[in-house]
């Protein structure tokens, strides 16, 4: 079961309101994609501390509905 970027970029928004939220699905099929997200709230976070922060926004679809996401988050500038 796939899990569609529209679904993606809403768990992410409704976690991180600010964010900007931009999805490519790399492979075409729902599974694969890459994401890159723009949040006040990752600012002075590490990079493993703003992952999480996403990984907890997609409510444990992670691995599940959603096979792989790579990831690119920043802080505005």
């Amino acid at each position: 079961m796939a899990m569609a970027a529209e679904e993606i970029e809403r768990l992410v928004k409704e976690a991180l309101p600010d964010s900007q939220v931009v999805i490519v699905d790399l492979a075409g099929d729902g599974d694969h994609y890459a994401a890159r997200i723009t949040s006040e709230a990752f600012r002075g976070k590490s990079r493993v501390q703003q992952h999480q922060m996403v990984y907890a926004a997609l409510q444990g679809n992670m691995g599940g509905a959603l096979h792989a996401l790579k990831l690119e988050t920043l802080a505005p500038k």
